[in-house]
């Protein structure tokens, strides 16, 4: 078993960054994943501190950001946006640019027809939130990074004959592993395995939400993964994917070898 493919995701529910490393801190958070997230006006969390998916524009309200195409400098902090090839926002994200990063977005997903704004005008402004350096707008407060098998994203896609449409993108994982059966990192789950130096415990598997109905080109909700997920891997919630901490960190690489050690 290998790692194929590594991931972190900038902004919560935005475009992901494909890398050929990523640095896992202590805890389990990726280094530079989920170091933004566009909150809505009146959330009870301050801006610096977590908050729950449900405070935030983000697929599980708006299917349509998957449409959007988003890079992030972490060095130079400029921060580009695109739909449809063209450029709705390209900017320095200071202060000013952080305002116009807020603006943009909400003017596109008030043009969605399926959007969380339209029908409750307190969630506006938009504001954006997060450092852009410090990991913190996981869906779940304590640190984790997650993992899939590209065996199991297979078994999906063809369970429902999408696959062209049902890739692992919808799943926004930080880490695909290949030379596993199909759901067998689900066995994982209150085990320890190493990922090349790192050892993680893997505590949980990673609930599903209607995130993963939105095609992750298109933006439109296709395909009924919940559903599915239910009816191929029984259990009391859609399930896809494991979470898993890490005590010490260190770097994980693609073509890390990865074994199940406890």
């Amino acid at each position: 078993m290998r790692v194929a493919a590594l991931f972190r995701y900038p902004v919560k529910g935005f475009t992901p960054e494909q890398c050929d490393s990523l640095e896992v801190l202590p805890g389990g958070r990726v280094a530079g994943d989920r170091v933004l997230g566009l909150r809505f006006n009146g959330a009870a969390a301050p801006d610096d501190a977590w908050g729950t998916k449900l405070d935030f524009v983000a697929l599980v309200n708006t299917p349509g950001l998957a449409a959007l195409r988003l890079t992030w400098d972490h060095d130079t902090w400029r921060l580009r946006v695109e739909h449809a090839g063209q450029v709705l926002l390209d900017d320095v994200l200071d202060a000013g640019g952080r305002e116009r990063f807020a603006a943009a977005i909400e003017h596109y997903v008030l043009g969605l027809d399926d959007n969380p704004l339209s029908s409750q005008k307190d969630r506006r402004p938009l504001r954006v939130v997060g450092d852009g350096i410090t990991p913190r707008y996981q869906d779940r407060e304590p640190g984790y990074a997650t993992l899939h098998g590209r065996a199991s994203v297979a078994a999906l896609a063809s369970s429902v004959g999408e696959a062209p449409a049902l890739t692992e993108r919808r799943f926004r994982s930080n880490i695909a592993v290949e030379g596993l059966d199909a759901w067998e990192e689900q066995r994982w789950v209150g085990r320890t395995l190493r990922i090349g130096a790192v050892a993680f415990h893997a505590p949980h598997p990673v609930t599903r939400c209607l995130a993963t109905h939105a095609n992750p080109v298109t933006g439109r909700r296709d395909v009924p993964v919940m559903k599915t997920l239910l009816r191929l891997f029984p259990a009391e919630r859609p399930t896809f994917a494991i979470m898993m901490t890490a005590d010490r960190g260190g770097t994980v690489r693609v073509g890390d070898g990865v074994a199940v050690i406890e």
